[in-house]
């Protein structure tokens, strides 16, 4: 698209879109500013109106990034229905799904070393993702006398790295194709075994 063809916000989403294909194909160490630029069909200088730098523009992916990861996890909790255990097991098919259908997103997230404090929406939209983890592994123990119940915080960040490690070994890329399993299914019987070993699920659940 020619420079003089973009509206202020047009070329801001434009630099966005240019970076997340760059990052799908070479990494997100693997492009420079320039090359976010020339994609974008525009100047270098012209990138400064609205990323102070690479590093802001990947933060700008992995904040958006984390904003439909957030949605897309809220959606498959769907309030904890129809069941606790069902509606927490649908928050880590929902992370398999995120990684497959916007990979730049998932590598700016989480491939880029970009901090989660580099500014404070990247930080909001983090910790809402965050959040809805919590949220279910909460209502899945509500069950559990408070004096027993293990803390919702640590199960809910143990289930998130269990769900991020089927999606890196499993999930994207060539290593995909080794999975012994469909990846929902070593989701699936991975949070089952952990979440019986807690005692949060009855063993013939």
């Amino acid at each position: 698209m020619p420079k003089q063809g973009y509206h202020h916000g047009d070329l801001r989403r434009a630099l966005v879109d240019a970076a997340l294909m760059l990052i799908e194909k070479q990494g997100p160490q693997g492009f420079t500013l320039s090359d976010a630029a020339k994609s974008a069909g525009v100047t270098p200088a012209a990138v400064y109106r609205h990323f102070a730098g690479r590093d802001d523009l990947i933060a700008e992916c992995a904040r958006q990034g984390f904003e439909i990861f957030a949605d897309l996890m809220d959606h498959a909790y769907n309030g904890g229905k129809p069941s606790a255990l069902s509606a927490f097991e649908a928050t880590g098919r929902a992370y398999l799904a995120f990684a497959r259908k916007f990979p730049g997103h998932y590598m700016a997230m989480f491939e880029s070393g970009i901090s989660l404090n580099t500014n404070p929406d990247l930080a909001r939209a983090s910790e809402r993702a965050r959040q809805v983890f919590s949220r279910a592994a909460e209502k899945l123990s509500q069950h559990i006398p408070a004096d027993k119940r293990p803390p919702a915080a640590m199960f809910s960040a143990h289930i998130w790295a269990m769900s991020h490690g089927v999606v890196e070994l499993f999930t994207r890329g060539k290593p995909g194709a080794r999975a012994p399993f469909p990846p929902e299914e070593l989701l699936e019987a991975g949070i089952g075994i952990y979440l019986r070993g807690l005692g949060l699920v009855p063993p013939d659940e």
